[in-house]
């Protein structure tokens, strides 16, 4: 079979499943996984034959697709921030959205300040790591409640060649001792969360790749305390942020005033709402007083 046939074939046994630019660009990803050859690459070699090997790879990877499996499961990595992250059903795929939250902090942000920085909940560690390779005088904690996430995190640090001080802690525990054990005194100057923020009565919205393989734990949350998180995130930053220092959120489009009235109650001033790309709430930078 040759890279053009192997194409058709793709093409063809997914059509029914997804629109034609889609398969376009998972057939390019994968080319780029197994073949080593990027979009460029697979249009001037159409004629080379292809392996057995890689003909079943990607025939697994139909299947998978078939049952709406991300792509960036199936082929175990993505990029964020122009950075490659390893990535597994132990960790949420990091979102655009998220991104514009990272440029959002270094827009606000003196480069060569030596800053402390921690990310609440760093799932594949995205945030903490991207924001690490552009504040490099920094020193940057990130904490997950989810082992396998943090495993998951410590690689993708390894591999962009940043230090991270990762932590395994739970956000909702509400107890002094327990943070004091973790963090001892120390303070910061940047605290930034992603935190789970979506209603369960959202889940019927939501597609099936991603009801059906991104942890749950890591998107949801119950309908009568939507913002849970928030509320211990504002209480342990209150406390652990230094004078002035800076709280950053990703939250949910519909949250946006609730989140900011919440962020007032704790005592927080100079709060900024702002909208993402698509006009829709979704990060709050808040001072602490």
């Amino acid at each position: 079979m040759t890279i053009a046939e192997l194409q058709k074939h793709f093409a063809e046994n997914l059509r029914e499943y997804y629109p034609v630019a889609e398969i376009q660009s998972f057939f390019y990803l994968l080319s780029e996984k197994y073949l080593n050859k990027k979009r460029i690459d697979v249009a001037l070699t159409k004629n080379e034959k292809v392996s057995t090997n890689v003909q079943t790879l990607f025939e697994e990877a139909i299947q998978q697709l078939k049952i709406y499996k991300p792509i960036q499961y199936i082929i175990g990595e993505t990029l964020f921030f122009d950075l490659p992250f390893q990535v597994s059903e132990a960790v949420l795929i990091p979102r655009p959205e998220t991104e514009e939250l990272v440029r959002y902090i270094l827009n606000n942000t003196v480069r060569n300040n030596k800053l402390n920085i921690l990310d609440i909940g760093t799932g594949s560690g995205c945030i903490a790591i991207s924001l690490s390779k552009h504040l490099g005088k920094s020193t940057v904690f990130a904490m997950d409640v989810s082992a396998k996430a943090l495993q998951i995190a410590t690689k993708n640090a390894l591999n962009n060649k940043v230090k991270i001080d990762f932590l395994e802690a739970d956000i909702l525990i509400d107890d002094a001792h327990y943070w004091t054990n973790i963090f001892q005194n120390k303070k910061f100057d940047i605290i930034v969360s992603n935190p789970p923020y979506v209603l369960q009565k959202e889940k019927n919205l939501m597609h099936k790749n991603v009801v059906d393989y991104e942890p749950e734990t890591a998107l949801f949350v119950p309908d009568n305390d939507p913002l849970l998180f928030y509320k211990n995130i504002a209480e342990f930053s209150i406390k652990h942020l230094c004078k002035d220092g800076i709280l950053y959120l990703e939250i949910n489009e519909a949250k946006g005033k609730e989140t900011v009235s919440l962020l007032k109650d704790f005592g927080f001033h100079s709060i900024r709402l702002k909208k993402d790309i698509f006009g829709k709430d979704r990060m709050i930078q808040a001072s602490k007083p």
